[in-house]
């Protein structure tokens, strides 16, 4: 019984842990995306528009992951 609890426990932190590596490389792409918005003088307006719209598919995928939404 002590070895389910904790390989359940085991389970969970490392589900915690992935979540924890995806965020932290979510917040990273960001804030290259937004470096790159806010210093690159020949980025247009259109370019800075793709990329924010590219992450907004990557922002969704982490909530649904994070909060289990469909």
């Amino acid at each position: 019984m002590e070895s389910l609890e904790r390989a359940g426990q085991s389970g969970n932190l490392n589900e915690k842990d992935q979540e924890a590596r995806k965020i932290r490389r979510l917040q990273i792409m960001m804030g290259m995306v937004m470096s790159v918005i806010s210093q690159d003088p020949s980025l247009t307006v259109e370019e800075a528009s793709e990329l924010a719209a590219g992450d907004k598919p990557r922002l969704q995928r982490l909530m649904n992951e994070r909060f289990r939404l469909q």
